[in-house]
């Protein structure tokens, strides 16, 4: 239960079961309906999100690994104490740990926020509309038909959202683990989006 990526799939499980029920509340309320519980959609994205949720994280692993967001550099009191050969503070500094400071790899950030909403997102809007298509008892062929139909409308309303959430998460946040949290909980207003947008 210490896995990671355990502990993300769960965390995502449980915020998307929490945005399709938000969502079920949104419609009864739009429709002037009482409202009921459907558990069944609440199980697909609960599954969708049991399934899908372990390669994202091994994705953003991937690219956190090959594309570093951060590296170490000199701290400016290191350099500044180096070239005046002040020794104390280097001392003092080696032995605060503040020779050293942690600094964001541009470069980097943006080959990363490049490849996550391209491939990435392509790779996610395809997977999510095959599977609810299934879910709704569509064959591969309809399936593959309905995923053709929604993935530009999907897409596009996608690049409102996560290109803010995926370039705060590389630039702000160093964890893969705090970069699934800041995602899944964005994702919870993305879940209510595509919630609603099924049937």
């Amino acid at each position: 239960m210490d896995s990671p990526v355990v502990k993300t799939t769960i965390q995502s499980c449980i915020l998307n079961a929490i945005s399709n029920l938000m969502a079920q509340t949104i419609k009864a309320y739009r429709s002037n309906t009482s409202y009921a519980i459907n558990w069944t959609p609440v199980f697909q994205f609960v599954l969708f999100n049991a399934v899908n949720s372990p390669p994202n994280f091994l994705w953003q692993s991937f690219l956190e690994s090959a594309f570093p967001s951060h590296h170490l550099v000199p701290s400016d009191a290191a350099v500044a104490a180096a070239a005046s050969n002040n020794e104390k503070e280097l001392d003092r500094e080696e032995k605060t740990k503040e020779m050293l400071e942690s600094k964001l790899s541009i470069k980097n950030t943006l080959i990363k926020f490049l490849l996550d909403q391209t491939i990435g997102a392509t790779i996610n809007t395809l997977l999510f509309s095959l599977a609810f298509a299934g879910f709704r008892g569509a064959d591969y062929t309809e399936a593959v038909q309905v995923a053709t139909e929604e993935f530009w409308p999907v897409m596009r309303a996608g690049w409102t959202l996560w290109p803010a959430v995926s370039f705060a998460n590389y630039a702000l946040i160093k964890s893969v683990e705090g970069r699934a949290l800041m995602g899944s909980l964005a994702g919870m207003g993305w879940g209510v989006y595509l919630s609603l947008l099924q049937k």
